[in-house]
């Protein structure tokens, strides 16, 4: 199902949004919608060099360890 919603912009920042979406051959609502859930992607997910600098911390990963131990004991405050 569809939703609409509504954005304002500035002036500039609606002509540069229209250029980008006629760029990437896009309306401006799938534009949009696009760049939006690039965003999420970018801040939801972790890369491979994040997840290689966290494989390789060794303190990271230890206390990592103790905080699945604690949870699976039930022990601690959930947030």
């Amino acid at each position: 199902m569809l939703r609409v919603v509504q954005l304002e912009l500035e002036d500039k920042n609606y002509h540069l949004f229209e250029q980008l979406a006629v760029q990437e051959n896009r309306s401006l609502s799938n534009f949009a919608e696009t760049a939006i859930l690039r965003y999420l992607q970018s801040v939801e997910y972790v890369d491979e060099f994040e997840t290689a600098e966290i494989n390789n911390n060794s303190d990271l990963q230890s206390s990592l360890q103790r905080g699945i131990a604690d949870a699976q004991n039930k022990r601690g405050h959930f947030l």
